[in-house]
């Protein structure tokens, strides 16, 4: 018996996630279901279903009789967010630390070496696209699923604005000079100096986002 085909509105979710992590529908802007149906040749119905998922990914606000919106990160947001990640990939760190085998903690250097190199050419977009893989290759040899999942869902909200933060003067070296502490605690073994690390390194995070917000 075979498998059945992936559902439509997982497909549509993909198409219309993209569309907001490029900017091609910004924060705040309202989603146009004529506007996708016709684009997309497809009806309301999986369209609907694909705008759930985004709404459950925090993504997407629903808003009563006026539709769906692309979600608006504010400053507070950004504060609250930053905090539970902070959490929670400290504790990641701290199982990384203690638990990682040889192999896990050389593919965690190999991205680091990767990171260094994007940071010097001055290639932002490479050095956020590295970082990410960095904190998601924690997350998965830490080997908690349920941590590993909140952490995404959250993630999945920052990047409607954290890429900017990385374009701000000093920024991108000051996250490299953090990497570099958390790389050498994990390779040490030493879980609470990991954790402590990590949790300074995603609260800088923070305070760099929400710097000269409203």
């Amino acid at each position: 018996m075979s498998l059945a085909s992936r559902p439509l509105y997982l497909d549509i979710a993909d198409v219309i996630r993209e569309k907001i992590f490029q900017h091609q529908l910004k924060p705040g802007a309202w989603i146009n279901e004529k506007e996708i149906t016709q684009e997309l040749e497809i009806s309301r119905t999986p369209l609907r279903e694909a705008i759930k998922v985004l709404a459950a990914e925090g993504l997407v606000t629903m808003k009563i009789r006026r539709g769906a919106y692309v979600t608006e990160v504010d400053n507070q947001d950004l504060v609250n967010i930053f905090e539970v990640i902070s959490i929670l990939e400290a504790q990641a760190a701290f199982d990384v630390a203690t638990n990682a085998s040889e192999n896990e903690l050389e593919q965690l250097d190999n991205i680091h070496t990767r990171l260094e190199k994007a940071a010097a050419d001055r290639d932002i977009d490479r050095f956020f696209e590295l970082n990410q893989e960095f904190h998601d290759l924690i997350q998965q040899i830490a080997g908690n699923p349920w941590m590993r999942k909140v952490i995404q869902d959250l993630r999945q909200v920052l990047k409607l604005q954290r890429k900017n933060s990385l374009r701000k003067i000093g920024r991108v070296e000051q996250s490299l000079l953090e990497h570099r502490k958390i790389m050498s605690a994990l390779i040490d073994r030493k879980p609470e100096q990991a954790k402590l690390l990590m949790n300074s390194h995603l609260l800088q995070g923070q305070r760099a986002a929400t710097k000269g917000k409203d």
